[in-house]
């Protein structure tokens, strides 16, 4: 009896020492946290791997998973929605990749090319002004009214700094210029309406092209030239009085520690930068990519594509272009214009692309893939239809992923329109060559 008595008083204590069940919480603040949680996650899903967006719905529920979080750390349910909420969180901070030496090697080369036509320019820019009989005191410039025959700079040779174009550009009576000085020092007016300027500055531009992508459009030249003579003009698009100056014809322009474009009248492009014939044989050794293959996937174009842009390959460029694109001259300059743009990004946003999620499309012809319709044809009818419909025509479509240095994503994915014709006989290449990556 004792023993029974004893054991009943045992059984509340017993009780009272085991553990607590874990405290669960409220499946009405579960619901509400999940509904802005799978809001948040489908905003993160929407951005693409983008970190540059603005979620609504972010501190509304992460704010709801911490409390949960605290106030009941041992429920499964809430301990699912903290993890939830923490890949998220790190998907929503933008997608990351591991920059490999290899993607940026284009940098490392072309830094390597700049320096050393750097060092050229240089010695050229030298080498020009030795022998020649320069205007000494450039200013305050000779009065055009007052000069005498001792005084007079016509015929010399002076150099110009701080030449701005095309800020400082005009049209004026007697031609187009660039105006240099100010009222208090006098004008020089440098004649940018003739080849002596368009084919050194052509020369320039083929340079940014072809080695320094760095360069953008406005620049301060240093001009080499030759004063010819004075003329009175409106000194740019100013609310100026007219002015006397003096007319500079150039001969060579020379952008300070880069790069020398000189004149040369016997040249079909009318000038050149300095040693620019040896530039295609150096970029030779760089090029990872030489030629597109004719079974080249969309894919794979799409890299050669980046490739050729990269490494500053222009004529692979065009060998990815969709020849229907590039057969004008206005066609060949906006193939231009595009290049010079992914040159400015490659050097200023991003520095590598990934290219995924090829979809494929007939447009014209018969679809020898479409394994419903094949279903219901025999050999005999699929070659008729290849007949009747004629040439085959497909698209594709590659979404690119950029990154910039530090391997973060840049924007969102991007589409990029490829086209074949003739099948399995064609090739395929790029038709929308504008789209950034």
């Amino acid at each position: 009896m004792k023993k029974s008595i004893l054991a009943l008083l045992l059984v509340p204590i017993l009780c009272s020492s085991a553990p607590a069940a874990a405290q669960k919480a409220p499946q009405r603040d579960l619901g509400y946290t999940e509904y802005y949680l799978k809001e948040f996650e489908a905003e993160v899903k929407r951005a693409q791997g983008s970190a540059n967006t603005m979620f609504r719905n972010k501190n509304e529920a992460l704010s709801r998973v911490q409390r949960l979080m605290k106030a009941y750390p041992e429920d499964p349910a809430v301990q699912e929605l903290y993890e939830r909420a923490r890949q998220a969180l790190m998907m929503s901070k933008g997608d990351y990749m591991p920059i490999t030496p290899a993607m940026v090697a284009y940098l490392n080369n072309e830094k390597e090319l700049r320096e050393k036509y750097g060092r050229l320019s240089a010695e050229k820019w030298q080498q020009l002004q030795q022998g020649r009989e320069l205007v000494s005191r450039v200013f305050p410039a000779v009065d055009p009214l007052k000069n005498s025959a001792e005084s007079s700079p016509i015929g010399k040779t002076i150099v110009l700094q701080d030449v701005k174009y095309p800020d400082n550009q005009f049209v004026g009576g007697s031609g187009e210029y660039i105006v240099v000085g100010k009222p208090s020092t006098g004008y020089y007016y440098v004649n940018i309406g003739g080849r002596e300027w368009v084919g050194p500055y052509e020369a320039i531009k083929r340079f940014r092209r072809e080695v320094d992508g760095s360069l953008g459009e406005s620049h301060n030249f240093t001009v080499l030239g030759t004063v010819q003579g004075p003329v009175m003009e409106i000194p740019g698009n100013r609310r100026m009085n007219m002015a006397w100056g003096w007319v500079v014809e150039p001969e060579a322009l020379y952008i300070d520690g880069r790069i020398v474009a000189t004149f040369d009248a016997d040249s079909e492009k009318g000038g050149s930068y300095v040693e620019e014939e040896k530039v295609d044989a150096i970029k030779n050794s760089w090029y990872t990519e030489k030629s597109v293959p004719q079974d080249a996937t969309p894919q794979r174009v799409m890299e050669i594509f980046l490739a050729s842009i990269k490494e500053k390959n222009f004529e692979l460029y065009l060998e990815c272009i969709n020849p229907e694109r590039r057969k004008t001259e206005t066609a060949q300059s906006l193939i231009r214009y595009h290049w010079d743009l992914h040159q400015e990004r490659l050097h200023g946003e991003y520095v590598h692309a990934v290219f995924s999620d090829t979809k494929i499309t007939v447009a014209k012809g018969h679809d020898d893939k479409n394994e419903l319709e094949n279903f219901f044809l025999d050999d005999s009818q699929r070659a008729q239809l290849t007949g009747m419909m004629g040439e085959k025509v497909e698209y594709a479509t590659v979404q690119s992923r950029a990154f910039d240095a530090n391997g973060k994503q840049i924007g969102v994915k991007h589409a990029h329109k490829l086209i074949r014709k003739g099948g399995q006989n064609g090739r395929w290449y790029v038709d929308d060559y504008a789209i950034r990556f």
